[in-house]
């Protein structure tokens, strides 16, 4: 077994994940990449605008590495859930071209600090806001993770298209009849697991 590279391994994993997110938006019309497809407006551009928030924040100002991005949608008279859509105003290309900046700032600062390196949360109480570096990137790793998540079920939502990337859907092969007899399937395991409950 090889030895591993702890920042290598942390970086590859929130790499990952931000491909991941980006890639759901490939294809799509403004209105699909916009528009609010669960009860509480999950949209998928707004979690790609949600994400570079959460990194220049917790890979930023947090180790007193601030970006000097302007983010209104966070400023204390923004509305709530400001950071979870984007305006007509705010053009995919604005909203995207934001993330790629927040990965280069978190990755120098992934770079520059060590792992066990202290920064202090601003928007956490002041009792509990010291976080170590490391503690910094997984929880980032695991909020853009879920986020890709949430991405995946909305795309597949709007045209069927599912994975992680163009190149690896990371589903079992079936065609769309094997699928529709799969969800028919699991549809009358539920109906008779009610039927007995």
């Amino acid at each position: 077994m090889t030895e591993s590279d702890p920042k290598a391994d942390l970086h590859f994993y929130l790499q990952s994940a931000r491909d991941a997110l980006l890639w759901k938006l490939d294809g799509l019309s403004e209105y699909d990449i916009r528009r609010p497809l669960t009860p509480t407006g999950t949209n998928l551009l707004g979690l790609v605008k949600h994400v570079a928030g959460v990194e220049l924040g917790y890979l930023g100002d947090t180790f007193g590495r601030p970006s000097g991005e302007p983010l209104p949608w966070l400023d204390d008279g923004a509305g709530t859930n400001a950071d979870m859509w984007a305006t007509a105003d705010e053009s995919r290309e604005y909203i995207v071209e934001l993330y790629r900046r927040a990965w280069a700032h978190s990755d120098a600062t992934i770079g520059a600090l060590a792992l066990d390196a202290t920064g202090r949360v601003p928007w956490w109480p002041d009792d509990r806001d010291e976080v170590t570096l490391h503690h910094a990137v997984v929880r980032v790793i695991a909020d853009t993770h879920r986020h890709a998540g949430h991405a995946d079920i909305l795309r597949e939502l709007i045209d069927g298209a599912v994975g992680t990337n163009m190149g690896n859907d990371s589903m079992p092969p079936g065609d769309p009849a094997w699928w529709e007899d799969h969800r028919s399937r699991l549809e009358r395991a539920a109906q008779e697991a009610d039927r007995d409950a």
